[in-house]
């Protein structure tokens, strides 16, 4: 497994290279987001550790430019933890956020789980193939392709607002409890809050325009998507 670290403080990345060495990964490292940039063309990684506040580009920007042609899993290091931050990380492709200062032992966990849960996610597109495509009035949903289209345009959902999606559409008129569609969109161990569910619930509601009344509240419980 390959990860790439990108931090401008050499100390960070030094520290991030300790323990991810220490787990067994094989390291990469890039002094900011315009080389993490140009390595992600030319390599490929199992996982990309990613400071936002750095020279040349931010995080968010190379988070952007690496979604363009890479669906490696990235986890952004911000030493900022608003709301408003996170969901900015999100909706630029990211699958985790981290604020410092971070537990480097807790990071290492967090980098397992995403790419556990990738692993998992390539079996559920497995399964997925079987289904073909969901429509409903203009939605379409094509599991195959990973393609999700309003009126037959595409929409640039973030990799894991396609999974929730996913995992609405196929649970469908079924109540979800928070508990349930973290531990099977995020994983058993997922290292965050329920507030990356309701960020993400946010997101996707956005993304998918006249159809966000699909994705229902239920107050106390968590969620269900309505549609036949």
């Amino acid at each position: 497994m390959r990860i790439l670290i990108v931090d401008d403080e050499e100390a960070i990345r030094k520290l991030v290279r300790k323990y991810a060495e220490f787990a067994g990964y094989e390291v990469a490292e890039a002094k900011d987001g315009m080389e993490a940039v140009i390595l992600c063309r030319k390599e490929t990684y199992d996982c990309v550790i990613m400071d936002i506040m750095m020279p040349e580009l931010d995080g968010f920007s190379a988070c952007r430019e690496i979604r363009k042609t890479s669906t490696v899993p990235i986890l952004l290091l911000s030493a900022r933890g608003e709301e408003y931050d996170k969901i900015n990380g999100f909706e630029f492709g990211a699958d985790d956020y981290i604020v410092k200062p971070f537990s480097p032992r807790e990071l290492m966990l967090r980098v397992e789980a995403v790419l556990r849960r990738v692993k998992t996610s390539a079996g559920d597109r497995a399964q997925e193939k079987s289904m073909d495509v969901y429509t409903y009035n203009g939605l379409s949903v094509d599991f195959t392709a990973r393609i999700v289209t309003i009126d037959g345009e595409e929409l640039p959902l973030s990799p894991k607002e396609y999974d929730l999606l996913f995992y609405f559409v196929r649970n469908r008129n079924i109540a979800l409890s928070r508990e349930k569609l973290i531990s099977d969109v995020w994983g058993y161990d997922f290292y965050g809050s329920d507030r990356t569910l309701d960020t993400h619930v946010k997101l996707l509601r956005k993304s998918i325009g006249r159809f966000a009344e699909c994705v229902v509240t239920l107050r106390g419980v968590g969620y269900r998507f309505d549609a036949p």
